[in-house]
């Protein structure tokens, strides 16, 4: 099956003339909003059904002997096995690249498996990845421990701000540059567009995690970037009911400008007549190769039904983002008012490093996954998250419902004490993932966590208090008695001869 989608431009479509015939402005590509709604959707041919149906079918039937040599053949683009292809997963791809201003997708089961699918489209063994070191924490497990042990090696980079650190860091085995624009959870935005340029420079391809931002607040392609992976989980889904990942390629990166870096798609293949992939499919040669070498024989397929379900999420995504965006800032902005909390990791405020790139980079929003750090340590953190009754405990994202989440015993307990430090992953730190609930109920949510905060320090002053005065009152009763014992008679004391005789004594056989 032939996998395409359109790249549609991204900017909002303008108000047409009062006499709606202006044929320019009839022709402009329609908004964000629109195009999650419609985009690489049409009324379904057999029953006019105005959404495509969920095809549960593991296969699809062939005509005639012919036919399925036609299929397998590639002459016919019809289905062959879900495995490879299926219609109500071929709609989200189509709508999820349109969003992105992509060329093409291909859908997963996880957004684990799209970051492991399009690296693995890039490197081999002896290969090397260069990655910021502010990432996800299963992307830095999945780079450190599963691709080391397929000979791919990785290299951070500690300031992920550093351009000149990153261009630094390229060596001879490098093939691919990797980050998140909103790292989690430390929002340490990366610079997409100085990133890209780097990359470029030196004939490799930037693969972005864009999760955290979703299409609706950046879209990494326009800033440069090659390939964008997301765990459609999360926002894109909305609703913390089906798995689900994406790898969306720009189709601009030149795969065969240094053929030596990449000779998976540019030696010769049999089954293309001795062309490469390069040679056959031009800048399309990664996202077919990912699709059918990668996807198709790792097997991490997604069920169509929760193709379906993500479909139906991203319908809502730019009114669901608009929300979460507004919310989290307006609770960044009062949690760093208080004095319970020592710092606010969150781009959007003007106290943050990443303030300035924010608003270049995410002029709609900055997101609503954030961290911040209560100055009691994790005490302190324990007792707000057991206090809080709308924010659920859990280890997810990009929920509608409002979440909070202890990193340092949760997602980074593996880590050292000191790999955590310089992390920034301190004992009180927390990460939210804020929802779309009425901001002034989750104020109150976050108020009473504080209140827990605030009892629990009471009480730690009020026993520091109690040992303070039991250690100056037994203080005082020790000074007294050693005047007391100052004043007696030596012939109060025993006789040293006396207990060196005892001692000498004891040692002796009883029956002695």
């Amino acid at each position: 099956m032939t996998h395409t989608a359109s790249h549609a431009p991204t900017q909002p479509a303008p108000t047409p003339s009062e006499s709606g015939q202006d044929e320019q402005a009839q022709h402009e590509p329609a908004g964000f909003t629109t195009r999650q709604v419609h985009a690489g959707a049409s009324p379904e041919a057999a029953h006019g059904a105005r959404v495509t149906p969920v095809h549960l079918s593991a296969g699809f039937v062939f005509d005639s002997f012919e036919h399925a040599r036609e299929r397998f053949a590639g002459d016919d683009e019809g289905y062959l096995y879900t495995r490879n292809g299926n219609p109500t997963t071929d709609e989200v791809e189509r709508r999820l690249a349109d969003l992105e201003g992509g060329a093409e997708a291909i859908l997963v089961a996880s957004g684990q498996a799209a970051t492991t699918s399009a690296l693995l489209g890039i490197v081999q063994a002896g290969d090397r990845v260069l990655s910021s070191r502010s990432i996800y924490e299963g992307n830095r497990g999945l780079l450190l421990q599963n691709f080391g042990r397929l000979g791919i090696g990785v290299d951070f980079v500690d300031d992920a701000t550093d351009l000149a650190e990153w261009e630094r860091r390229i060596g001879p085995d490098t093939r691919v540059l990797f980050g998140e624009p909103i790292p989690n959870p430390k929002n340490d935005l990366l610079d997409v567009a100085g990133l890209a340029e780097v990359a470029h420079r030196h004939g490799l391809p930037l693969v972005v995690d864009n999760t955290l931002a979703t299409p609706y607040l950046l879209r990494p392609i326009e800033f440069g970037a090659d390939v964008v992976v997301h765990s459609t989980s999360k926002f894109l889904a909305g609703h913390g009911t089906a798995l689900g990942g994406v790898v969306v390629d720009a189709g601009t990166f030149d795969w065969s400008a240094r053929p030596e870096l990449f000779p998976h798609l540019n030696q010769p293949e049999r089954s293309f007549g001795g062309r490469s992939w390069a040679e056959r499919l031009g800048r399309r040669a990664f996202v077919s190769y990912t699709r059918e070498i990668v996807v198709s024989r790792f097997g991490p397929t997604p069920s169509p039904l929760n193709a379906f379900l993500l479909r139906q999420g991203v319908e809502t995504l730019s009114l669901r983002v608009e929300r979460h965006s507004s919310n989290a800032l307006a609770i960044a902005r009062w949690l760093e008012a208080r004095p319970e909390v020592s710092s606010v990791d969150y781009s959007g405020l003007e106290s943050s490093p990443s303030y300035a790139l924010a608003q270049r980079q995410l002029p709609r929003g900055q997101g609503s996954v954030f961290s911040f750090t209560l100055a009691g340590g994790e005490a302190d953190a324990a007792a707000f998250v057991d206090a809080v009754e709308l924010f659920s405990r859990m280890t997810h994202l990009g929920d509608v419902r409002s979440l909070v989440l202890h990193p340092a015993s949760t997602t980074h307990a593996g880590r050292t004490p000191a790999e955590r430090d310089a992390a920034g992953i301190w004992p009180g730190l927390l990460r939210l993932s804020i929802g779309i609930e009425d901001l002034g109920d989750l104020l109150r949510d976050l108020e009473r966590g504080l209140a827990a905060v605030r009892e629990q320090a009471a009480a730690r002053a009020t026993d520091a208090g109690g040992a303070g005065r039991r250690a100056r009152l037994l203080g005082s009763e020790h000074g007294a008695a050693a005047e007391a014992g100052a004043d007696r008679p030596d012939t109060d004391r025993p006789d040293a001869d006396a207990v060196d005789a005892g001692r000498r004594a004891s040692r002796q056989p009883v029956d002695a």
